[in-house]
Formats: structure tokens, C-alpha cells, sequence
């Protein structure tokens, strides 16, 4: 019987991450509490630049951002946010988008899988993604199940389950 695998990515739906910062952008310009601050958001490529009057402000345009996020099923941890910075009035705070699993974050999960997953299963590192595979479909859930269990800093989807 061949072996059973499946892959574990970290993708962003990119017309997701868009529809959530439009709605943001729209709710930012309909709230009271942002007239007259200079509030605004801006996307760009993997990088999302919010603006405004003070500090507080700019905080409170990224708790909309993050809602609009959550609201879309997209992972909060696949945004890296900065810290907020002066620029000349306003202040900015950027974010940018990751995607994809890193090379040191792809063999702490395959240690995980080595550790702690059922025995006769594989992890090997694919460029940013791994392949898992294992003779037992069973034992394959209990990988999935186990990662999902498990706090890491990066968003994961399960795909090609085959």
C-alpha cells in the first residue's frame, strides 16, 4: 500500500486580506471617533501602513484591521505588526503580511511531529512548506490534530490530504 500524505502550508488568501482591509478602511471613515485625525489605511504589496493623529488612534484602527481579520477567518499570526513610529504630525504603524513557513519554524514542527507524533511518520521540509507522510491515514489525523493543539507562530492549513 503506498503512503498516505498531505502538506502543511501557510498561505494568505489574498482577495480575503484585501475585502477585510476595504472594510476597515470603510469603518475607519464612518466612525466618529476618527473625523478630523488623519486616519487612514493603506495597502501595499505585503504590507498594510496605518496612520493617524496619535498613538491611541493608530491602535484603535488596528484592533478594526485585526477584527475585519478575524471576521474573514484569516490568522491574526500571519501578521507582523510593528511598532508605532513619529512621522512628522501623524504617526504610522505598519504591518506586514507573512506567508509561508520558514525554514527554522518548518524544523521546529518537524521536530514536534518527531517527538511527540505516532511513530512511522514522515516530516519532510518542501522550500516554505512540509510534506507529512506516514503508511496510516489515522495516524496522519493525529498530526493534524496534535499541530492544532499546539500554540506556534505561524498560521497553518492543511492541504493535498491524499
Amino acid at each position: 500500500m503506498a503512503d498516505s500524505s498531505f502538506d502543511i502550508v501557510s498561505k494568505l488568501d489574498r482577495q480575503e486580506v484585501d475585502n477585510a482591509v476595504n472594510q476597515a478602511i470603510k469603518e475607519v471613515g464612518q466612525r466618529y471617533d476618527f473625523r478630523n485625525t488623519g486616519a487612514s489605511i493603506t495597502l501595499s504589496g505585503d504590507e498594510i501602513v496605518m496612520t493617524a493623529n496619535a498613538e491611541e488612534r493608530v491602535l484603535a484602527i488596528l484592533d478594526v484591521l485585526q477584527s475585519k481579520l478575524i471576521r474573514r477567518n484569516l490568522s491574526l499570526k500571519s501578521l507582523d505588526v510593528g511598532e508605532p513610529k513619529q512621522s512628522g504630525k501623524e504617526i504610522r504603524l505598519a504591518a506586514s503580511l507573512k506567508e509561508g513557513i520558514s525554514t527554522e519554524d518548518a524544523k521546529k514542527i518537524s521536530k514536534l511531529i518527531r517527538d511527540e507524533g505516532p511513530k512511522g511518520v514522515k516530516a519532510r521540509i518542501e522550500g516554505d512548506e512540509l510534506r507529512v507522510s506516514s503508511k496510516s491515514r489515522d495516524d496522519l489525523q493525529d498530526v493534524i490534530t496534535l499541530l492544532k493543539g499546539k500554540d506556534l507562530d505561524v498560521a497553518l492549513q492543511f492541504v493535498n490530504y491524499r
